[in-house]
């Protein structure tokens, strides 16, 4: 045995470990840490690539706790090297001891413009009040944009009479991407999955754990209106879109489901959003109750084949962190390869200019709401060793 290669070998392992690098070409960060930085907790990821390259990491960052109301503000990281380097936080949204929150960006791949979808109520107002109508103020929907990168961002627009209907309580943007319509008639169409919690015909509420509904807003003008789409009932709740590679823009709704049988659910629309299949379980997407992220890797054409990607915690739990892909628009899905397997929550996918794959996800070692993990790898760490087509 030659020992100097051996040894070469052992402390290049060492050496990719200790900078966050582990083999088949992955790096991992601590892109935003629970208790630094003035924030007792970050939550709520989102991560999207600008047409320019620019990659955007948004959160919620948490004032005094992790509840989910309270002092919340929507933050934001950017990288303009991949995923290399990252600027300080910037604050995109503060309304003092409120909460400012679900950041839900989406891309006008023609112009450039970054449109960031986004939902507010009284730091005061809890969830259940708000489903209840018993809270001092409601849910509303908030709309900036920026024109330079993310660099500077517009006074947030209120949209709340147009996209969301008096019989509706709680209400929530992604959380995660939206997307923008590549083909058929619907092509350029700005579309961004969000959930709700309605009045039943009976007049009953329909919320809580379980009745929750799903649902699109979409914007037909580059984002200077929006309007609501068709809704996905009962029991469905924070959702991420893909389009399918069916040259009509058929777009495949991936949900947060509530029938108990920890599966994804799944919906699929033929008009642009505007109505939707009734909600199937998803047979090889385990899930714990839990939000995930669905994103397009590739279209098929004459050099590659059609992928789609895939992250949540893989389990029936919140622990495992995986990514898995799909080369049939969602039929099947990977095994996957495991980002983190300890607590792991919420994450979004993002795919970078140098083929890579990037995903920021809530995870830690005794819960999941530790740190917002980066993980930047490329599609054979994805592949090999122990995924499956």
């Amino acid at each position: 045995m030659n020992y100097t290669i051996l040894l070469s070998l052992l402390l290049a392992s060492l050496s990719r470990a200790a900078y966050g690098q582990t083999p088949y070409s992955i790096t991992t960060a601590e892109l935003f840490v629970s208790g630094t930085d003035g924030y007792a907790s970050y939550r709520i990821p989102s991560l999207i690539t600008t047409p320019a390259g620019t990659l955007l990491a948004f959160c919620e960052g948490r004032k005094n706790s992790g509840s989910d109301t309270g002092n919340i503000d929507l933050l934001l990281k950017r990288s303009s090297d991949n995923g290399v380097s990252w600027s300080a936080f910037q604050v995109v949204w503060n309304d003092r001891t409120n909460v400012c929150g679900n950041p839900c960006p989406v891309v006008d791949t023609t112009t450039g413009t970054i449109f960031l979808l986004m939902t507010w109520n009284r730091g005061d107002d809890h969830e259940s009040d708000i489903i209840a109508r018993t809270s001092r103020d409601t849910r509303r929907v908030f709309v900036t944009q920026s024109s330079d990168e993310g660099q500077s961002w517009s006074e947030p627009r209120e949209i709340t009479s147009s996209v969301k209907p008096p019989n509706w309580g709680w209400y929530a943007t992604g959380p995660g991407i939206g997307i923008q319509i590549k083909h058929g008639k619907h092509k350029g169409r700005l579309v961004i999955p969000a959930n709700h919690s309605y009045d039943d015909p009976q007049g009953d509420l329909r919320g809580g754990p379980y009745e929750y509904g799903a649902h699109v807003i979409y914007s037909d003008d580059l984002g200077e209106t929006w309007q609501v789409g068709g809704q996905i009932r009962p029991k469905m709740n924070e959702s991420q879109l893909v389009e399918i590679a069916d040259g009509r823009g058929t777009l495949a709704m991936n949900m947060r489901s509530y029938f108990g049988r920890n599966r994804r659910a799944q919906a699929m629309s033929r008009d642009g959003g505007d109505s939707w299949t009734a909600p199937a379980d998803i047979p090889d997407l385990v899930e714990p109750v839990c939000q995930a992220s669905v994103v397009r890797y590739s279209w098929p054409d004459t050099n590659q084949r059609s992928i789609l990607l895939f992250s949540n915690p893989a389990s029936v739990s919140r622990v495992n962190m995986t990514v898995k892909l799909s080369y049939d628009e969602g039929k099947r899905w990977s095994v996957g390869r495991a980002l983190h397997e300890g607590p792991a929550a919420y994450s979004s996918l993002a795919t970078l200019p140098d083929g890579k794959i990037a995903c920021l996800y809530e995870a830690g070692k005794d819960n999941p709401y530790e740190a917002l993990h980066l993980a930047i790898f490329d599609l054979d760490w994805l592949r090999s060793p122990n995924t499956e087509e």
